[in-house]
């Protein structure tokens, strides 16, 4: 392991001496040994079809290779006999098998790529580390970091791999007896009813095209992070699902009214209190949902998806349904609007949701100081980008 400091407090800084691998040696070091082997070798070794062992390699998300390419470990080996073992055992068959492999891959490649840009980041706000001045002449406005940033920011991810991956396989576990307990919750579907009940949301930043123009990569990166932080925080705190984030609109899903119309009114606050981000505006609509693939799809989906197209800034607007359900609980106010036709939807009418005493709620996202000074570096980035236009909702 390359010699790291993990000063107490701290971020974990390069000392002298420490090598940046290039990408070759980092891979060896992450997986044990370099590239000694071919396809045919690993199928021989792991007594699997070389067809077989192209199928799990391309479930993994990488592309085909010829015979005589030596881009194989003995990692690779053992993957492939462990898979491999579960079909012979009836564990799985090879549909259930690639499809398991194909879950790990995605995820996993999602997860591989936003911590190499966090450490990159991280890395190169240590002036310790003297990359910003590397190489001169590099515009600072580009989200991408500059060669010197990104070979520290790999020797940093292989000496830190061994202490992340207990906390990989720990979230793992976490997470598959939650999906397992919504999954025996859901095992009596509602009668004539496909899907399971969910309330669904959608949360998207205003004015966000203009704000894409304006802004430099950097700064739209920073963002964009801070929307899915925020959003991240919001929606988990009230037991809801952050779905998927695609830049400016976070899908979320909830168990019940309650906590649904909690996490739309704390979005809203949250995003009108932070000093960074522009406003919001939320749709939400409850009914049944199809999960597959670790996605939500349906007409419930595509309600709250049109909904939040009606919704004007720093407002919530739900559907019949959780209107019906949120207008006998105390702490929630229901105001009908006119109805609408959506696309692809219909008649609806649409309801706007707002808290019963506004006074007495300031949001559950409240900003310390320390929070403040963090952003400070960019907010008059963002607010110079937006004071030249009018937010209008169309």
């Amino acid at each position: 392991m390359p010699n790291v400091d993990r000063r107490s407090g701290g971020t974990p800084v390069e000392l002298p001496g420490l090598v940046s691998p290039a990408a070759d040696d980092a891979e060896a070091r992450l997986l044990g040994q370099r590239r000694s082997l071919r396809a045919r070798e690993v199928s021989a070794k792991a007594s699997v079809s070389i067809r077989s062992a192209r199928k799990f390699w391309h479930a993994l998300g990488f592309p085909t290779v010829q015979d005589d390419e030596t881009l194989f470990a003995d990692a690779d080996v053992v993957a492939l006999q462990s898979i491999a073992a579960l079909v012979r055992d009836g564990v799985f068959d090879e549909t259930t098998a690639l499809g398991m492999t194909r879950a790990f891959a995605r995820t996993t490649d999602r997860l591989a790529v936003w911590q190499v840009q966090l450490m990159a980041e991280a890395i190169s706000e240590l002036p310790q580390l003297g990359v910003a001045d590397v190489e001169a002449g590099l515009a600072t406005t580009r989200a991408m970091p500059d060669p010197a940033t990104a070979r520290a920011a790999a020797a940093m991810l292989v000496a830190i791999a061994d202490d992340l991956e207990p906390l990989l396989i720990y979230a793992w576990r976490r997470h598959l007896a939650a999906a397992i307990s919504r999954m025996v919750t859901d095992a009596e579907p509602i009668l004539d009813r496909p899907g399971v009940e969910r309330a669904v949301g959608f949360a998207d930043l205003v004015s966000f095209t203009r704000l894409v123009r304006r802004l430099s990569e950097r700064d739209l990166a920073r963002v964009v992070q801070r929307f899915e932080a925020l959003a991240s925080d919001v929606v988990t705190a009230h037991g809801g699902r952050v779905i998927k984030t695609v830049g400016d609109e976070v899908l979320f899903v909830a168990i019940g009214a309650a906590p649904a119309a909690a996490i739309a009114l704390d979005l809203v606050q949250a995003m009108a209190d932070d000093d960074v981000l522009p406003d919001v505006r939320v749709g939400m609509a409850s009914g049944p949902v199809i999960s597959r693939l670790g996605d939500v799809f349906g007409t419930t989906v595509n309600r709250a998806s049109r909904l939040t197209a009606v919704a004007k800034p720093r407002t919530v607007v739900v559907d019949d349904a959780l209107a019906a359900m949120l207008g006998s609980m105390s702490g929630f106010k229901m105001s009908p609007l006119r109805r609408r036709t959506l696309r692809g939807i219909g008649p609806v009418r649409p309801w706007l949701l707002r808290r019963a005493d506004l006074t007495a709620h300031r949001g559950m996202m409240g900003r310390d100081r320390a929070d403040m000074a963090d952003h400070e570096a960019y907010r008059g980035v963002v607010d110079q980008a937006m004071t030249e236009e009018t937010w209008i909702h169309e």
